[in-house]
């Protein structure tokens, strides 16, 4: 049963985060050879447009307007109403994003559709598409589908890999205009925190710290390892509350859910409430100087020992590796 489907692209500071290369791979398998359209929403998207073909998507649809130069829940939901009032899709696919968890359930409450959000994994099954999510915290998983109205769903960003890139790819680009009107929020002004580096909910490789880092001065070791690896580093919510670092790098229930490829946890302990941000990475790897922590449980490989011995000792091994290669 083909599907006519539209994806929702994210930018940041101009460039297109992974995530919407990732919810085109998604949409393919929900279009079912159905047309995959892309759309792309801001002050000046145009020249992005291509990039969303190159990677899969059979056309785009841009919606330009000084109004959505910053996100905004009204701008952004009005813009988005009118592409879907034109292209009358059968299913919307959203990142599962700070941008895509606060549009998505107000899009399905004003298109009277359901909503599958924190999917991780899409197969088609007869004329059924059937998304996989995780509850609990991660402990389980279940198997939903939508039986009426417009299919929505939201794809946990690094679980479904985008299509190979294909710069030969062509396809229509359209320009929808939108009203935006009546906003209730204004944003005037973004302060951003200095961020360097790999965007933390995209990264492919994690090294987070726990409150076994000590201090602030802590966390250097651990950046010299991301920096060698091309990751991220992050932390618990103790290492948070102890004011190492910013609350920007949590991870857990209250924090950022990440599932990188690779996942570094130094001086963690291993609670409940950092599992339920990390337990789904692909590959597990723990420091820590205590044998019965619970941390131990979910890592694939751990080494008990001072991080403050070992990481140092990994990025020496690691640089020279990367000096042979």
């Amino acid at each position: 049963m083909s599907r006519k489907v539209i994806v929702l692209g994210e930018v940041r500071n101009g460039e297109l985060r992974n995530i919407s290369f990732e919810g085109i791979a998604a949409a393919k398998t929900v279009a079912e050879g159905g047309e995959v359209t892309a759309v792309l929403m801001g002050e000046s998207v145009r020249g992005l447009a291509p990039q969303m073909i190159h990677y899969g998507a059979d056309r785009a649809v841009i919606v330009e307007d000084p109004k959505l130069a910053a996100y905004t829940p009204d701008g952004f939901s009005q813009a988005l109403l009118a592409v879907i009032d034109q292209e009358k899709p059968e299913a919307i696919i959203f990142g599962h994003t700070a941008l895509g968890k606060d549009l998505s359930p107000k899009m399905a409450s004003k298109l009277g559709a359901g909503l599958i959000s924190d999917a991780v994994a899409i197969e088609a099954e007869g004329d059924n598409i059937i998304f996989t999510r995780p509850i609990y915290s991660g402990k389980a998983f279940e198997k939903k589908i939508l039986t009426d109205g417009v299919l929505m769903a939201s794809m946990r960003p690094n679980n479904i890999p985008p299509l190979e890139k294909d710069v030969s790819r062509e396809g229509e680009i359209l320009a929808v205009s939108a009203d935006i009107k009546d906003l209730r929020t204004v944003v005037r002004e973004v302060a951003e925190k200095a961020v360097q580096g790999v965007d933390l909910s995209e990264a492919k490789v994690i090294v987070a710290g726990g409150r076994g880092v000590k201090s602030a001065e802590g966390f250097k070791p651990l950046k010299e390892l991301a920096d060698v690896l091309g990751g991220a580093v992050g932390a618990s919510r103790g290492a948070c509350d102890a004011e190492y670092c910013d609350y920007s790098l949590q991870i857990g229930q209250t924090g950022k859910v990440v599932t990188p490829d690779l996942y570094i946890a130094c001086g963690i302990s291993g609670a409940i409430q950092h599992l339920a941000g990390m337990s789904n990475s692909k590959v597990v790897v723990a420091i820590n100087k205590d044998p019965e922590a619970n941390i131990f449980k979910v890592a694939d490989y751990g080494i008990v020992g001072d991080l403050f011995e070992v990481v140092p000792m990994l990025v020496k091994e690691l640089q020279g590796l990367l000096i042979k290669a």
